[in-house]
């Protein structure tokens, strides 16, 4: 039980380890398209969930989210201000920024855990596609529902047609963050569980 405690608890250091350098490292953890950011930093919350547990990939979404709050205050591009209450001055900012972030941990982590006993590799690969859509909408329909007209024009775009701006975002930019997610989650997360099944 020690051991396994031990290596739950490295493991869950390394994830945020993980997440910290992703940030810290140009075009790694936020890569600039446009006026968005395109990000593969729901991959370490996506395989804490599966690896160590909801509660614990829910913890990593949660610095993913202060990350994304950090990055967009210290280093703002137009749209920024959707994350960073500092910048927009409401803490709904802050809203968008995190809780999509930690429901990543929560969604990944509890479809996971209702299909693994069908199979494995479907059940991580479901868990984490489902994860990084809920990433993307949240974000998005946050930041349509709560910054809509503002987001609008910061990005030079007619606010009646920002659903289909974000619908385009979606089908494009997201759809290949989430196929990039579960490719890279299934191949990490098969020696994790090994690992952890070790004595």
């Amino acid at each position: 039980m020690n051991n396994k405690k031990t290596k739950n608890l490295t493991l869950l250091a390394l994830f945020i380890a993980i997440e910290a350098v992703m940030v810290m490292v140009p075009f790694l953890g936020f890569i600039p398209i446009g006026p968005l950011r395109a990000t593969l930093l729901h991959v370490p919350v996506i395989i804490a969930a599966i690896v160590l547990g909801t509660k614990q990939g829910c913890l990593i979404g949660l610095v993913f989210g202060l990350s994304s709050l950090l990055m967009n205050t210290m280093q703002p591009t137009v749209t920024s201000f959707v994350f960073s209450p500092f910048i927009s001055g409401s803490v709904l900012s802050a809203v968008i920024a995190i809780v999509p972030r930690v429901m990543i941990g929560f969604v990944s982590g509890s479809i996971y855990q209702l299909l693994k006993d069908k199979q494995q590799t479907i059940a991580t690969a479901v868990a984490a596609f489902l994860g990084a859509i809920t990433n993307t909408v949240l974000v998005l329909g946050g930041i349509w529902t709560l910054f809509g007209t503002s987001y609008a024009k910061a990005i030079g775009q007619d606010a009646s047609k920002l659903g289909s701006y974000f619908l385009a975002v979606s089908s494009t930019q997201s759809l290949l963050e989430a196929f990039v997610g579960v490719v890279i989650v299934v191949i990490v997360t098969k020696p994790l569980f090994a690992l952890m099944k070790r004595g």
